[in-house]
């Protein structure tokens, strides 16, 4: 007996112990997965959000008789207890509920909007860049909306497109996301660029023309190889003489007249182009610049009498146009376009009487990135070009040495190297009362000063005052040198 009321005790100890357990195992999941609770309590309409996806359960002071849902595809609506609805968040949108008690009367109105659900995006923005502390995404009816400030270009992107792997689609299948963030930091950029040009050319022609005028100036002959000299006026018995002849040769023989035309030329040449602009813009924007100048081109207009001449101007010079793209407040990216350009009347063309030349270009078009204050060099732009040409006489002009005297040589060489030097920075605006320029230290000279001592520059001292201490008075006033291109004050 005492055996089997030990067991009987042990049994209903166990059958205790499992219900305890029970218990509190449900009483914690509830309270932990139990949505949120809303009490209502007023006939007048409640605004509540409602994210997609989630639910939370409406508590009512009345016995609830009957729910309604104006969009039933927006929540959806169960009736747990007369008390008590569990409403869920099916898609984005904006709906109403109406509740009735027993006595048919409403008892509580509801305007739901359901948004998406942002809190998963929050942390993988967080996770992913947790230095943007300044960040704010909310969910709107249809979208996701962002604000704040973020601080490069590049995390923009970057906050861009996880918002959109998160956003609703609309009808075309396009993720909605409002983009109202700020970016942080110097959106100003500065691009200093120094074009450095050096052309060095070589040429070398010789050509020889032969004449001949007999004693009584009835027989004449003459040699029109390179054009140096043409045929004698009839009756005149002189020949005309081209510019390009530098050196006559003439001796008389057997009383017949012998002249020789010679147009030998050794021509060098050096040229030095040197430009450094400086453009402002800001990020995103693109900067123009040109140090050159126009020429004219006529155009002919189709008219109804005859034909029209109109005018267009083209530019030449040195020229540059850039993109720069703040990435953040340590990298820019830039689109840089530079262009050297310089007229050639060699290879001009005539045209109704106009002369038009063409145009030399030398034209670089590259993105880069680098960092703030560094330095890139489009280098190795270099041109050298040999023309050789020989105009000679059939078989006289082979003749060793003296068939030098029946052809036209002609060498010519050029070589250009061109060089572009860019550095871009980050710059902000500065205060204009700490600025210098040019005509700040200049002094207005008076009468003395300007008639008797022939000064450009007054000392502000009157007629006592000498260039020594004219110079002590304007320190670097009117110069061409310092740092913004003028002498400083010290």
């Amino acid at each position: 007996m005492k055996r089997n009321m030990s067991r009987y005790l042990g049994i209903i100890y166990i059958v205790l112990l499992l219900l305890v357990l029970f218990f509190s195992l449900a009483f914690s999941f509830n309270s932990w997965a139990s949505p949120a609770r809303v009490s209502v309590n007023s006939t007048a309409p409640q605004k509540l959000t409602l994210m997609a996806g989630k639910s939370i359960i409406i508590e009512s002071p009345d016995r609830i008789k009957r729910v309604s849902v104006a969009a039933p595809e927006v929540t959806d609506a169960i009736v747990l207890t007369p008390r008590q609805i569990y409403l869920t968040g099916k898609a984005p949108g904006a709906t109403n509920i109406t509740l009735w008690n027993d006595s048919r009367a409403i008892s509580a109105i509801l305007d739901i909007e359901v948004v998406p659900d942002v809190s998963q995006l929050k942390a993988k923005i967080y996770e992913l860049m947790p230095q943007e502390k300044d960040i704010k995404v909310i969910g709107t009816h249809d979208a996701i909306t962002l604000s704040g400030t973020v601080s490069s270009s590049a995390n923009l992107s970057q906050v861009m497109a996880l918002a959109r792997s998160y956003a609703p689609a609309d009808k075309e299948g396009k993720q909605r996301v409002i983009n109202l963030l700020e970016v942080g930091g110097v959106h100003q950029v500065m691009l200093e660029v120094r074009v450095a040009e050096m052309s060095r050319s070589l040429m070398k022609k010789l050509g020889v023309n032969f004449s001949y005028i007999s004693d009584g100036g009835k027989t004449f002959g003459v040699s029109v190889l390179d054009t140096l000299s043409t045929a004698a006026v009839p009756g005149a018995g002189i020949p005309t003489v081209s510019t390009s002849v530098n050196a006559i040769v003439r001796f008389l023989g057997g009383g017949a007249t012998w002249t020789m035309f010679i147009d030998a030329l050794k021509d060098e040449g050096l040229t030095k182009v040197l430009a450094e602009p400086t453009l402002i813009t800001l990020s995103g924007k693109r900067a123009n610049f040109l140090a050159g100048g126009e020429y004219p081109i006529p155009v002919p207009q189709p008219g109804g009498t005859g034909t029209t001449i109109t005018i267009e101007y083209k530019t030449f010079g040195v020229g540059l146009n850039f993109t720069p793209t703040v990435l953040n407040n340590k990298k820019i990216s830039m689109e840089v376009n530079p262009e050297v350009s310089d007229l050639d009347f060699t290879n001009a063309v005539s045209f109704q009487g106009f002369v038009i030349p063409s145009v030399t270009t030398r034209r670089v078009s590259t993105v880069i990135e680098l960092a703030d204050g560094q330095s890139f060099a489009v280098a190795g732009l270099l041109r050298d070009d040999v023309r050789e040409s020989v105009r000679k006489f059939p078989v006289l002009g082979d003749i060793p040495v003296l068939g030098a005297l029946f052809r036209s040589t002609s060498y010519q060489k050029n070589e250009t190297e061109l060089i572009i030097v860019v550095t871009p920075h980050l710059v902000k605006p500065v205060d204009m009362a700490k600025q210098t320029l040019p005509t700040d230290q200049f002094i207005e000279p008076n009468d003395f000063e300007f008639y008797l001592m022939g000064w450009l520059e007054g000392s502000g001292k009157g007629e006592t005052a000498n260039p020594a201490s004219q110079r002590q008075a304007v320190k670097g006033g009117g110069g061409l040198e310092g740092d913004f291109g003028h002498i400083v004050p010290e």
